[in-house]
């Protein structure tokens, strides 16, 4: 027996439009839109990585909020007289050649449902997977007055500020009309917290104030630098070995350290800590950071008790599958350092290659830090696990790990570059060596500036 059954008139239409409609799901599905919000280290390399990957169909966009990357460990170098250009690199120079879009803006929210985040202007950035990098901001602690009469010490144009302050104080102190009290004032200068960043500036300005005190026709008895701790110790996260040395380095440079001493308010012309009453018109706040306060933001995620956002063991926020999080604002062992946000990025790169071609994914497993404190120029504490170097060799393997940071997104060419323009001069008064006669160090400044 023999059943003929016929087809409708329009079943050959409907397959073709069922064939049309699937093959549209799979252009959507095999064209993920990846989107990297930040432009640090961990941003950085995670669209360097996943633009290494070549996926097939891949739209990789990176956004900042700034045209250049910015390597915060070298900004003391920055406020003591050397070229900014070590730590600023434009991001058309990284991504030059790459299959990255890099978009200027910056993000006011980020919907991880409709999987959208929202631009300053208006813009809108949509996604199937999001690499948050958005790092870390300064933290005043809620103490009053301290936002309004303090200098920030994390970025390079606070750091830009800050050292056209010196020059500007060393010029008034310079003055014959100058009272001897007032002068006093104006070369007091008071660094609130001894952690790396603390230890850094006050190392390296204790001999930069010596040459501007010449350089300006100052006395140099009238400089005080005092490093205020609210800790017992200075570098309270190192071996008690290491705050040790450090601290003799820094009273050898005539730093003066006040440990114990929470800071309780900034004034104009004062600071309070506990039991002091400092007379100062410079007060530079590197005690605390917190998350960018962007992820704050954000519905439907958890944070630590640090403010972070909480991962799982593959970089991906909690609660969703395609949003990973990577450097400062990651709850992970190691969060704060280049170093750990440099490997959150391949990881969080890694993972999303991995989920687009449905392969298992890497677990996040980092490795331990080493740390390298430059006090001074020649000498710095290098810790590698157990290991302690300090002196001129400690400071050759800092300056060794500074290339290698520059390494992690520049190839070595224009990686050296960076690093090299370190040994440039570059002051900002017309007593000192002008910024203008430098004509390359001009033109990027005032790239920085926009």
């Amino acid at each position: 027996m023999i059943f003929i059954i016929s087809a409708p008139r329009n079943a050959r239409s409907a397959s073709t439009l069922t064939r049309v409609n699937i093959q549209e799901t799979m252009i959507k599905t095999t064209e993920p839109k990846i989107l990297v919000i930040g432009g640090g280290f961990g941003g950085i390399r995670a669209a360097l990585e996943l633009e290494k990957f070549k996926l097939p169909g891949a739209k990789i966009t990176l956004v900042s909020d700034k045209t250049h990357f910015e390597y915060h460990a070298a900004l003391y170098r920055v406020v003591t007289g050397r070229s900014p250009l070590e730590v600023c690199v434009p991001l058309s120079e990284i991504f030059k050649g790459k299959n990255v879009e890099v978009l200027r803006d910056r993000i006011l929210s980020v919907d991880l449902e409709a999987q959208a985040a929202e631009g300053f202007f208006g813009s809108r950035h949509p996604f199937d997977y999001l690499v948050l990098a958005l790092g870390s901001e300064t933290s005043y602690m809620n103490i009053p007055g301290l936002a309004e009469h303090s200098f920030g010490f994390k970025s390079i144009s606070e750091a830009l500020r800050l050292k056209k302050h010196f020059h500007e104080l060393f010029e008034s102190c310079s003055k014959a009309s100058t009272e001897a009290a007032e002068k006093v004032c104006l070369m007091h200068f008071v660094v609130v917290g001894a952690g790396a960043s603390g230890v850094e500036l006050a190392g390296e300005l204790a001999l930069y104030s010596q040459k501007l005190a010449e350089t300006h026709n100052v006395a140099r008895s009238l400089i005080t630098i005092d490093l205020i701790e609210a800790s017992s110790r200075v570098l309270p996260l190192f071996s008690e070995g290491t705050s040790k040395k450090v601290e003799k380095r820094l009273r050898d440079l005539g730093v003066n350290i006040f440990v114990n001493r929470p800071m309780e308010r900034g004034e104009i012309e004062s600071v309070m800590v506990r039991g002091l009453n400092m007379k100062t018109e410079t007060i530079i706040w590197t005690a605390g950071v917190k998350p960018n306060e962007l992820y704050g933001k954000i519905p439907g995620v958890e944070f630590d008790k640090k403010g972070r956002l909480v991962v799982d063991e593959y970089l991906r926020v909690k609660n969703f599958k395609n949003v990973f999080a990577v450097g400062d604002g990651a709850s992970t062992p190691f969060s704060g350092m280049a170093q750990t946000a440099v490997y959150d990025g391949r990881i969080a790169a890694a993972n999303i290659k991995n989920e687009i071609l449905g392969k298992s994914l890497k677990k996040y497993e980092p490795p331990k830090p080493y740390h390298s404190i430059p006090v001074g120029p020649g000498w710095a504490a290098t810790v590698l696990g157990s290991i302690s170097l300090y002196g001129y060799v400690g400071w050759i393997l800092r300056r060794a790990a500074d290339l290698r940071y520059f390494l992690t997104i520049l190839p070595f060419k224009k990686a050296y570059l960076a690093f090299a323009s370190g040994k440039t001069v570059c002051e900002s008064c017309s007593i000192c060596l002008p910024d203008e006669e430098n004509p390359k160090v001009a033109l990027n400044l005032k790239e920085i500036k926009t």
